[in-house]
């Protein structure tokens, strides 16, 4: 590791030697200066060179506040550490205004100024390393559990400690224990995706077994015992949503609102808002609602919107289950929208259930393979959680948090379906008819292997609506997408890491269901 370059300013400098000497002997670079001026000459010709600058309050000439204000303007990514005589209020809300990185107060001891090198040069490759280790212990027993019997909790406990390991590791930049983990949890997918395939029709077909929550049931299991308690519920349904990416906005949101529940449930297949979505709102498999409500239904050969009738479906299903209850819908499209929809929550507050649908992390999903600006931003999880992260922070959905954390609500935040990111295409080929999702096909004379796909020859077994006398669904396992043989390699290219749905994966299939209140 290089050596830390320090620039110190401090007028009265000569008193300090002792303390520069001190970090000296622990393999530090002490640049000491005694004026603000000679601090922003040093960094105008060494900027690249200096990790951290310590800077004394009260210089002649130009002030150590006035310096501050001077460095973050022209290098906003060098940490300022403020050492000053003084403990006025006035003067540290001046520093702290300034984005100083920490102060310190005279006299300092060598101990002090080591913690704060510390914290603020070394504190990423000590929390990376801290990260590196926890990892390699929990590596093995990650191991074992993937060796043994895991069932529908059991997966979703699993894929948890992945999400963790994830997030943990996503600062380190040991290569190698990024391939490790990348390595077990592909295993973790191949054999979750046996795991779901074995099951997936028993679950549907047998309703004593012993099946984890699903689409259709979650709203009966999750949200409409909520409905029951004396306090409006807001459901927010975010188009798309990893887990991941919740874990990723939990301590922003958590900054307004509390969490009491943090759990998982089971998309069902195909996994994309068409079913998923409809499923869940209306708390039947696609075939029972285009059987039981035709009229709200529309199939893939079909014109319109797949899913607009979610307000209708959800209707009936609050009927089918006894609530008479008073309740909105909202889907906002975009920012405008969104922000008209803050300014009327107040009327919302007197709603027993109040549902919003938010499509941007689906937008983002679909214009990373559109947009070659927004494949950039979003060229891998850590990044596609960023980019969230980022729209979050400055969406309406941050302030219709903050406008529910001083009310006696209920929130849930919840989604139909993830997304996985792709990198292994199928062949397949097939008539026009084919449907045109990377992670499902379903239609006439389709050709494929089925060893590289989960295959279900009769619709009806999962409850899915039959196009065509001869048209089985098949499904896309891990990264993997379908490519047709005409312009393969192209196509290949195309959508090679941008971020799909539809199939069997656990980024796809196991969704968060959050509920918060105030604190």
């Amino acid at each position: 590791m290089d050596a830390i370059t320090i620039l110190w300013a401090d007028d009265e400098i000569d008193l300090l030697k002792p303390h520069i000497l001190f970090l000296k002997e622990r393999g530090y670079e002490v640049v000491a200066v005694t004026s603000g001026t000679e601090a922003l000459d040093e960094l105008e010709e060494h900027s690249s060179q200096i990790d951290i600058v310590f800077l004394d309050e009260n210089m002649p000439g130009l002030s150590g506040l006035d310096t501050l204000g001077q460095i973050k303007a022209r290098y906003p990514q060098v940490p300022v550490i403020m050492i000053t005589k003084s403990e006025e209020e006035h003067i540290m809300d001046q520093a702290l205004g300034s984005k100083i990185s920490d102060y310190l107060i005279k006299p300092v001891n060598p101990n002090q100024i080591l913690m704060a090198i510390k914290k603020h040069t070394d504190a990423r490759r000590l929390q990376s390393e801290h990260s590196t280790m926890g990892y390699q212990q929990q590596f093995r027993q990650i191991g074992m559990e993937l060796s043994g019997p895991l069932d529908h909790e059991g997966w979703k406990q699993l894929y948890r400690k992945l999400v963790y390991w994830d997030l943990e590791l996503s600062n380190t930049d040991d290569e190698n224990i990024h391939e490790i983990f990348a390595s077990q949890r592909a295993e973790a997918n191949q054999l979750f995706c046996k795991y779901y395939e074995k099951n997936y029709i028993d679950w549907l077909n047998s309703p004593n077994s012993d099946k984890p929550v699903l689409s259709t049931m979650v709203l009966r299991e999750k949200l409409f015992p909520l409905l029951r308690e004396d306090r409006p519920t807001f459901l927010i349904v975010i188009d798309n949503f990893r887990y991941d990416q919740w874990k990723y906005l939990q301590p922003a949101i958590e900054q307004y609102l509390h969490t009491v529940e943090d759990d998982l449930y089971y998309s069902i297949l195909p996994t994309t808002t068409q079913f998923a979505r409809n499923a869940m709102f209306g708390g039947l498999m696609p075939s029972e609602i285009e059987r039981k409500y035709p009229q709200y239904w529309v199939n893939e050969d079909q014109e319109g919107f797949k899913n607009q009738y979610e307000n209708e479906l959800l209707d009936e299903n609050l009927r089918r289950n006894g609530f008479n209850i008073r309740h909105s819908y909202s889907k906002v499209i975009n920012a405008q929208f969104g922000h008209r929809l803050v300014e009327g929550m107040g009327n919302m507050m007197s709603n027993k259930l109040n549902v919003i649908i938010y499509n941007f992390v689906d937008m983002l999903s679909h214009a990373s393979t559109d947009s070659n600006i927004v494949r950039e931003l979003a060229i891998d999880e850590k990044a596609y959680r960023s980019v969230t992260l980022s729209w979050f922070e400055h969406s309406p959905l941050m302030e219709a948090l903050r406008f529910l954390s001083d009310k006696d609500v209920n929130v849930v935040i919840t989604t139909d379906h993830g997304s996985v990111r792709i990198d292994r295409p199928v062949r397949v080929k097939g008539d026009i008819s084919v449907s045109v999702n990377l992670r499902y096909k379903q239609g006439r004379l389709l050709d494929y292997n089925p060893k590289e796909v989960f295959e279900v020859k009769e619709p009806a077994k999962i409850f899915l609506p039959r196009r065509h006398i001869t048209s089985p669904y098949i499904f896309c396992h891990q990264n993997d997408f379908f490519a047709y043989p005409n312009n393969y390699n192209q196509y290949v290219q195309y959508y090679t890491n941008t971020f799909q749905h539809g199939g069997v994966s656990m980024e796809e299939v196991l969704i968060p269901f959050v509920t918060l209140r105030n604190k």
